[in-house]
Protein backbone atom coordinates (compact mmCIF):
# COMPACT_ATOMS: atom_id res chain seq x y z
CA UNK A 1 0.00 0.00 0.00
CA UNK A 2 1.44 3.38 -0.98
CA UNK A 3 1.66 6.02 1.76
CA UNK A 4 -0.04 9.37 1.23
CA UNK A 5 2.45 11.11 3.52
CA UNK A 6 4.39 13.74 1.50
CA UNK A 7 8.08 13.27 0.85
CA UNK A 8 10.53 15.22 3.04
CA UNK A 9 10.61 18.94 2.42
CA UNK A 10 13.94 19.41 4.21
CA UNK A 11 17.02 19.23 2.01
CA UNK A 12 20.71 19.08 2.80
CA UNK A 13 21.37 22.70 1.85
CA UNK A 14 18.87 23.88 4.46
CA UNK A 15 20.79 21.94 7.11
CA UNK A 16 24.03 23.66 6.18
CA UNK A 17 22.30 27.02 6.35
CA UNK A 18 20.94 26.28 9.82
CA UNK A 19 24.41 25.36 11.09
CA UNK A 20 25.85 28.57 9.63
CA UNK A 21 23.20 30.63 11.46
CA UNK A 22 23.88 28.84 14.74
CA UNK A 23 27.60 29.61 14.47
CA UNK A 24 26.93 33.25 13.55
CA UNK A 25 24.57 33.81 16.50
CA UNK A 26 25.10 31.20 19.24
CA UNK A 27 21.83 30.42 21.04
CA UNK A 28 21.71 30.36 24.84
CA UNK A 29 20.38 26.92 25.80
CA UNK A 30 19.07 26.29 29.31
CA UNK A 31 19.58 22.61 30.15
CA UNK A 32 17.63 20.91 32.90
CA UNK A 33 19.14 17.53 32.34
CA UNK A 34 20.36 14.45 34.15
CA UNK A 35 23.38 14.26 36.40
CA UNK A 36 25.06 11.61 34.27
CA UNK A 37 25.39 13.78 31.17
CA UNK A 38 25.38 17.44 32.29
CA UNK A 39 29.06 18.12 31.56
CA UNK A 40 29.03 16.07 28.36
CA UNK A 41 25.95 17.88 27.06
CA UNK A 42 27.52 21.25 27.85
CA UNK A 43 30.67 20.25 25.98
CA UNK A 44 28.67 19.08 22.96
CA UNK A 45 26.86 22.41 22.84
CA UNK A 46 30.10 24.36 23.16
CA UNK A 47 31.84 22.28 20.50
CA UNK A 48 28.92 22.77 18.13
CA UNK A 49 28.81 26.54 18.58
CA UNK A 50 26.00 27.04 21.12
CA UNK A 51 26.08 28.45 24.67
CA UNK A 52 24.97 26.09 27.47
CA UNK A 53 23.52 27.14 30.83
CA UNK A 54 22.86 24.35 33.32
CA UNK A 55 20.33 26.26 35.44
CA UNK A 56 18.20 23.54 37.05
CA UNK A 57 17.08 24.69 40.48
CA UNK A 58 13.45 25.68 41.12
CA UNK A 59 14.24 29.22 42.31
CA UNK A 60 16.14 30.23 39.17
CA UNK A 61 14.85 27.95 36.41
CA UNK A 62 11.73 29.98 35.67
CA UNK A 63 13.36 33.42 35.60
CA UNK A 64 16.32 32.14 33.59
CA UNK A 65 14.01 30.55 31.04
CA UNK A 66 12.77 34.05 30.19
CA UNK A 67 16.27 34.93 28.97
CA UNK A 68 17.11 31.66 27.23
CA UNK A 69 16.78 31.15 23.49
CA UNK A 70 15.75 27.52 24.01
CA UNK A 71 15.30 25.00 26.83
CA UNK A 72 16.09 21.32 27.20
CA UNK A 73 14.06 19.20 29.60
CA UNK A 74 15.66 15.78 30.11
CA UNK A 75 14.04 13.27 32.50
CA UNK A 76 17.07 11.03 32.97
CA UNK A 77 17.49 11.52 36.73
CA UNK A 78 14.50 13.46 38.07
CA UNK A 79 14.41 14.72 41.65
CA UNK A 80 11.69 16.70 43.37
CA UNK A 81 13.63 19.96 42.99
CA UNK A 82 14.47 19.38 39.34
CA UNK A 83 10.90 18.38 38.59
CA UNK A 84 9.76 21.70 40.09
CA UNK A 85 12.41 23.48 38.03
CA UNK A 86 11.17 21.76 34.87
CA UNK A 87 7.60 22.90 35.52
CA UNK A 88 8.78 26.46 36.21
CA UNK A 89 10.91 26.59 33.06
CA UNK A 90 8.21 25.15 30.80
CA UNK A 91 5.60 27.50 32.27
CA UNK A 92 7.86 30.44 31.44
CA UNK A 93 8.59 29.00 28.00
CA UNK A 94 4.88 28.68 27.26
CA UNK A 95 4.25 32.26 28.36
CA UNK A 96 7.09 33.64 26.24
CA UNK A 97 6.83 31.35 23.18
CA UNK A 98 10.33 30.06 23.89
CA UNK A 99 11.03 26.73 22.19
CA UNK A 100 11.71 23.79 24.47
CA UNK A 101 12.63 20.17 23.90
CA UNK A 102 11.39 17.18 25.89
CA UNK A 103 13.66 14.14 26.22
CA UNK A 104 11.43 11.59 28.02
CA UNK A 105 14.18 9.28 29.22
CA UNK A 106 12.87 5.89 30.44
CA UNK A 107 9.21 6.92 30.52
CA UNK A 108 6.73 4.07 30.58
CA UNK A 109 7.99 1.58 33.16
CA UNK A 110 8.79 4.37 35.67
CA UNK A 111 5.50 5.95 36.68
CA UNK A 112 6.69 9.19 38.33
CA UNK A 113 8.79 10.44 35.45
CA UNK A 114 6.02 9.45 33.06
CA UNK A 115 3.64 11.61 35.10
CA UNK A 116 6.13 14.49 34.95
CA UNK A 117 6.39 14.19 31.18
CA UNK A 118 2.62 14.25 30.72
CA UNK A 119 2.29 17.20 33.11
CA UNK A 120 4.84 19.19 31.11
CA UNK A 121 3.02 18.40 27.87
CA UNK A 122 -0.19 19.75 29.40
CA UNK A 123 1.52 23.04 30.32
CA UNK A 124 2.68 23.74 26.80
CA UNK A 125 3.67 21.98 23.61
CA UNK A 126 7.39 21.46 23.11
CA UNK A 127 9.03 22.35 19.83
CA UNK A 128 10.44 18.81 19.70
CA UNK A 129 10.07 15.55 21.58
CA UNK A 130 13.23 13.43 21.18
CA UNK A 131 13.48 9.86 22.39
CA UNK A 132 14.17 6.29 21.44
CA UNK A 133 11.39 4.19 19.95
CA UNK A 134 10.23 2.67 23.25
CA UNK A 135 10.06 6.08 24.94
CA UNK A 136 7.98 7.51 22.10
CA UNK A 137 5.66 4.50 22.21
CA UNK A 138 5.32 4.95 25.98
CA UNK A 139 4.20 8.58 25.56
CA UNK A 140 1.52 7.20 23.29
CA UNK A 141 0.34 4.79 25.99
CA UNK A 142 2.74 1.87 25.50
CA UNK A 143 4.76 0.05 28.14
CA UNK A 144 8.13 1.57 27.29
CA UNK A 145 11.53 -0.06 27.15
CA UNK A 146 14.02 -1.67 29.49
CA UNK A 147 15.35 1.29 31.45
CA UNK A 148 16.94 3.65 28.94
CA UNK A 149 17.24 0.90 26.30
CA UNK A 150 14.74 0.67 23.48
CA UNK A 151 13.01 -2.60 22.71
CA UNK A 152 11.60 -1.31 19.42
CA UNK A 153 12.85 0.24 16.19
CA UNK A 154 12.16 3.77 14.99
CA UNK A 155 10.13 2.30 12.13
CA UNK A 156 7.83 0.58 14.63
CA UNK A 157 7.27 3.86 16.49
CA UNK A 158 6.66 6.06 13.45
CA UNK A 159 2.86 5.85 13.54
CA UNK A 160 2.73 6.79 17.22
CA UNK A 161 5.30 9.53 16.60
CA UNK A 162 3.06 11.04 13.93
CA UNK A 163 0.03 10.85 16.24
CA UNK A 164 1.94 12.56 19.08
CA UNK A 165 3.19 15.24 16.71
CA UNK A 166 -0.35 16.05 15.60
CA UNK A 167 -1.79 15.84 19.13
CA UNK A 168 0.70 18.27 20.65
CA UNK A 169 1.56 20.37 17.62
CA UNK A 170 5.19 19.33 17.86
CA UNK A 171 7.95 17.50 16.03
CA UNK A 172 8.89 14.02 17.20
CA UNK A 173 12.44 12.74 16.63
CA UNK A 174 12.85 9.00 17.09
CA UNK A 175 16.49 8.00 17.48
CA UNK A 176 17.89 4.71 16.28
CA UNK A 177 19.98 3.11 13.57
CA UNK A 178 18.02 5.28 11.13
CA UNK A 179 16.59 8.35 12.82
CA UNK A 180 12.97 9.17 11.96
CA UNK A 181 11.76 12.75 12.40
CA UNK A 182 8.18 13.88 11.80
CA UNK A 183 5.79 16.75 12.37
CA UNK A 184 2.86 14.43 11.73
CA UNK A 185 2.82 15.26 8.03
CA UNK A 186 6.41 15.50 6.82
CA UNK A 187 8.86 12.67 7.53
CA UNK A 188 12.65 12.86 7.33
CA UNK A 189 15.00 9.92 7.79
CA UNK A 190 18.67 10.41 8.64
CA UNK A 191 20.84 7.38 7.90
CA UNK A 192 24.20 8.55 9.24
CA UNK A 193 25.74 7.38 12.52
CA UNK A 194 27.93 4.60 13.89
CA UNK A 195 27.25 1.77 16.40
CA UNK A 196 29.96 3.04 18.78
CA UNK A 197 27.62 5.94 19.61
CA UNK A 198 25.63 3.53 21.79
CA UNK A 199 28.74 2.77 23.87
CA UNK A 200 29.25 6.34 25.09
CA UNK A 201 26.93 7.52 27.84
CA UNK A 202 24.84 10.52 26.94
CA UNK A 203 25.13 10.79 23.16
CA UNK A 204 21.34 10.67 22.85
CA UNK A 205 20.85 13.10 25.72
CA UNK A 206 23.37 15.49 24.22
CA UNK A 207 21.48 15.23 20.94
CA UNK A 208 18.42 16.54 22.77
CA UNK A 209 20.46 19.55 23.90
CA UNK A 210 21.72 20.11 20.36
CA UNK A 211 18.16 19.93 19.02
CA UNK A 212 17.19 22.59 21.54
CA UNK A 213 20.03 24.78 20.28
CA UNK A 214 18.72 24.60 16.73
CA UNK A 215 15.13 25.33 17.82
CA UNK A 216 16.57 28.58 19.17
CA UNK A 217 18.18 29.22 15.78
CA UNK A 218 15.58 28.38 13.12
CA UNK A 219 11.79 28.69 13.13
CA UNK A 220 11.04 25.30 11.55
CA UNK A 221 11.26 22.69 14.32
CA UNK A 222 11.51 19.87 11.77
CA UNK A 223 14.54 21.55 10.23
CA UNK A 224 15.98 22.12 13.71
CA UNK A 225 15.63 18.49 14.76
CA UNK A 226 16.93 17.22 11.44
CA UNK A 227 19.96 19.52 11.47
CA UNK A 228 20.94 18.54 15.00
CA UNK A 229 20.50 14.84 14.25
CA UNK A 230 22.50 15.14 11.06
CA UNK A 231 25.25 17.11 12.77
CA UNK A 232 25.66 14.56 15.56
CA UNK A 233 25.58 11.53 13.28
CA UNK A 234 27.78 12.94 10.52
CA UNK A 235 30.36 13.94 13.14
CA UNK A 236 30.12 10.42 14.58
CA UNK A 237 30.78 8.88 11.17
CA UNK A 238 34.01 10.83 10.83
CA UNK A 239 35.09 10.34 14.45
CA UNK A 240 34.64 6.57 14.22
CA UNK A 241 37.06 6.30 11.29
CA UNK A 242 40.04 7.05 13.53
CA UNK A 243 38.58 6.34 16.98
CA UNK A 244 36.32 3.30 17.10
CA UNK A 245 36.77 2.64 20.84
CA UNK A 246 34.44 4.42 23.28
CA UNK A 247 36.92 6.59 25.17
CA UNK A 248 38.80 7.98 22.21
CA UNK A 249 35.59 8.20 20.19
CA UNK A 250 34.00 10.54 22.74
CA UNK A 251 36.92 12.96 22.45
CA UNK A 252 37.00 12.65 18.68
CA UNK A 253 33.26 13.31 18.48
CA UNK A 254 33.66 16.66 20.24
CA UNK A 255 36.49 17.56 17.88
CA UNK A 256 34.46 16.61 14.81
CA UNK A 257 31.44 18.59 16.01
CA UNK A 258 33.71 21.61 16.36
CA UNK A 259 35.31 21.11 12.95
CA UNK A 260 32.15 20.27 11.00
CA UNK A 261 31.42 22.99 8.47
CA UNK A 262 28.06 23.81 6.89
CA UNK A 263 29.38 22.61 3.53
CA UNK A 264 30.59 19.30 4.96
CA UNK A 265 27.26 18.76 6.69
CA UNK A 266 25.44 19.37 3.42
CA UNK A 267 27.72 17.01 1.51
CA UNK A 268 27.87 14.13 4.01
CA UNK A 269 24.33 13.84 5.38
CA UNK A 270 22.14 11.01 4.09
CA UNK A 271 18.49 12.08 4.01
CA UNK A 272 15.46 10.24 2.73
Amino acid sequence: MTSTIPLPSVDARALGGALARLRESPPLVQCITNIVVAQWSANVLLASGAAPAMVDNPREAGPFAAAADAILINLGTPYRDTAEAMIAAVTTAAANATPWVLDPVAVGPLAWRTEIALTLLEIGSPAVIRGNASEILALGGGAGGKGVDSLETPEAALGVAQSLALRYGTVVAVSGAVDHITDGDRIVRVSNGHPVMTRVTGVGCALGALIAAFTGTVDDALLAATTATAMMTVAADTAAVSSSRPGSFAVALLDELSDLSPNSLTEKVHLS
